[in-house]
């Protein structure tokens, strides 16, 4: 198991990385969130990591920190939450937040997320309590019993684009994908929306 990656960034072209680790060339995926806290190409970084083997595929994804992993393992240990799925979240809302949404069992917004439907959502929070017991939220705030959960602008924005592309019929991964794709700091939703189905036509 490759667990962390110590290199020189070579390219950046989300949700796709190539990082240059002594010579040897890794292709990573990572979410938005981990994107958006990346140096500029031909800077050194360093990066948690999870390796998934597939029959037809080796698929490496890349994390930011130690929480972003574990998060996206303790995903995609449930049932019809895959790999994809998982980075789309992790790309649409930040970890604390989303352990508050299951540790409260707000629906509603895990409902907001791509990929994520009532079901879904009502079988995360079942099964994700016990798993992330342990799991200490950074900076929360509750007033009146009710958990106020604070989503960054840019996830926001990301996540509002690729709600959008799923509403038009397009597939959650599919929408995820796309929306990776032409994201840039300081676009709107309507303008990545714009892009992304330009892109996809």
């Amino acid at each position: 198991m490759i667990g962390r990656l110590k290199g020189i960034i070579v390219l950046k072209q989300p949700p796709m990385l190539l990082i240059d680790v002594a010579g040897v060339g890794y292709e990573l995926q990572a979410s938005m969130s981990t994107f958006y806290k990346l140096p500029e190409v031909n800077q050194e970084v360093t990066l948690y990591t999870h390796l998934v083997v597939r029959e037809d595929a080796h698929e490496l994804f890349g994390f930011n920190d130690l929480r972003e992993r574990t998060l996206f393992r303790a995903l995609i240990k449930i049932s019809g939450i895959g790999p994809r799925i998982a980075m789309a979240i992790l790309s649409s809302i930040d970890p604390d937040a989303f352990v508050l949404c299951v540790e409260s069992g707000d629906t509603a917004s895990l409902t907001r997320l791509p990929g994520i439907g009532k079901k879904t959502a009502e079988r995360l929070i079942v099964e994700m309590r016990d798993r992330l017991s342990d799991w200490h939220v950074n900076g929360a705030n509750t007033l009146a019993g009710k958990t106020d959960v604070k989503i960054s602008s840019a996830n926001q924005i990301i996540q509002d684009a690729v709600s959008a592309l799923i509403a038009l019929g397009y597939r959650p991964q599919e929408a995820s994908r796309a929306v990776a794709k032409v994201a840039e700091d300081g676009l709107s939703s309507e303008e990545i929306i714009r892009r992304a189905l330009k892109d996809i036509n």
